[in-house]
């Protein structure tokens, strides 16, 4: 059963408070983007995972076809060779092509036509950033590999505290975009905020990423509130700094995971690959390259809760 004050575990709060520290004055190196990867963290095949996922029907012959949604970094881009697909998610597919002993074959793939496509046979998985819902895992299985997280960024030279709980942004001046989770997970938090006698918060809506971050380091804005994933990303430059993190189904816990089909028969085999990698650090390797550290998990799970149906 969740319980709808289930915020963060205890391992993201210890996560949090090490992220909290001052950052580095100087920016992160740029990402590796050539289409070689030569960072990519590799691993062994599984004997185990391979024999759980002995009935599985791949669709070619000692290949693992993966479909991602390739348009943003962190999670997938073009390489510099503009179609080769790079990013947290071909890394989190190669890690566990490599367990299964198979060859990765990425293909890119609109976020809309992503479910079709896994239904249909197109894919063998799909690693493309989605969510845990109950809706979905009526037609889907699931190994997670990531938690979903919103994080509230500032300027890194900004003297506010962390930011815990919803009070912590009474009277701040705050960006989020528009008819997004994340403005609904603002609002409610502006709703009981007032409701308790506290400043309210002033929204900022911006069309533009650049005049986004332009109003945060001119001061115009205190705070922005978004993806963890993308503002994590973003924050490599030095120039904005991670002030708090909750999670992305607030207050519910939501996570990400690798989507397969529905009794397809290789979900148990993907979740062992993923717990394998965890504990052997690759899996820690492939969140670091990208900076999405604050969204590691302890453990994958196969179908854990999801979020409730509207």
């Amino acid at each position: 059963m969740i319980h709808r004050r289930n915020i963060l575990s205890a391992v993201q709060s210890v996560v949090l408070g090490s992220l909290l520290a001052p950052l580095a004055a100087s920016a992160q190196p740029a990402p590796d983007l050539s289409p070689e990867q030569p960072g990519r963290p590799r691993a062994q095949k599984i004997d185990e995972a391979v024999r759980l996922a002995k009935d599985f029907k791949f669709q070619k012959e000692g290949v693992l076809v993966v479909g991602t949604t390739t348009g943003r970094l962190p999670f997938a881009a073009y390489a510099t060779d503009t179609k080769t697909p790079v990013g947290n998610a071909p890394d989190i597919a190669q890690l566990v092509a490599d367990s299964l002993g198979r060859k990765l074959e990425l293909v890119s793939t609109a976020w809309a036509d992503w479910p079709l496509g896994l239904q249909s046979g197109k894919f063998d998985l799909v690693v493309s950033n989605v969510t845990v819902t109950e809706e979905r895992k009526e037609k889907f299985d699931f190994s997670t590999y990531r938690n979903d997280q919103l994080g509230i960024y500032v300027k890194s030279d900004s003297k506010l505290g962390a930011i815990k709980e919803p009070k912590d942004i009474a009277g701040l001046k705050v960006i989020v975009s528009a008819s997004t989770n994340q403005e609904q997970i603002l609002l409610r938090w502006n709703k009981q905020n007032v409701a308790a006698g506290l400043k309210p918060v002033e929204i900022q809506y911006y069309d533009d990423d650049v005049v986004q971050r332009l109003a945060l380091q001119s001061g115009r804005a205190d705070a922005y509130l978004g993806p963890n994933a993308i503002a994590a990303y973003e924050a490599r430059d030095g120039k904005t700094k991670l002030a708090g993190l909750f999670s992305g189904g607030w207050p519910l816990n939501a996570e990400i995971a690798v989507t397969s089909r529905k009794g397809s028969g290789i979900a148990e085999a993907v979740t062992l690959a993923l717990n394998t990698q965890i504990k052997n650090g690759n899996y820690a390797k492939a969140l670091s390259r990208w900076n999405l550290d604050s969204e590691a998990i302890a453990a994958s799970r196969t179908n854990p809760p999801g979020l409730p149906k509207n």
